[in-house]
């Protein structure tokens, strides 16, 4: 219980910091969520590399759940190819939203920092011919 609360509390300072980060225009307080986020996205795609190469441990994970789990008498009875099939379309499903943000994050990031940017060309033109 103490590590979830540990990491609850990061990961609403992480929120909050990138939050603060683009309201305030400051693209390295942007950085923790992005991380974050990649790492996030990394996790959930071995996920499904794990459901595509051990298909088997679905139904394993479907017999360890509490008896009054919610239509697991249903879900049992799924063909497994069929289950698997499933069970991979709705994670890239989520990879795909998750994928998303990760780049709306990283735009963030990229214009903030261009806006902060000092390499902006100014040519000064007068009328002065001497």
């Amino acid at each position: 219980m103490c590590i979830a609360t540990a990491i609850s509390l990061l990961m609403i300072l992480i929120c909050a910091m990138a939050t603060y980060g683009a309201y305030k225009q400051h693209a390295a307080w942007i950085i923790p969520f992005f991380c974050y986020q990649i790492f996030d996205f990394a996790l959930n795609t071995l996920v499904a590399i794990s459901v595509l190469v051990y298909p088997s441990t679905i139904q394993d994970y479907l017999r360890q759940l509490p008896a009054n789990f919610p239509y697991q008498e249903e879900i049992m009875s799924v063909n497994p190819t069929c289950l698997v099939v499933i069970i991979l379309l709705f994670i890239s499903i989520i990879l795909a939203f998750k994928g998303y943000l990760i780049s709306c994050v990283w735009n963030c990031y990229r214009y903030i920092n261009g806006r902060n940017n000092s390499d902006v060309l100014v040519y000064i033109t007068t009328n002065d011919t001497a």
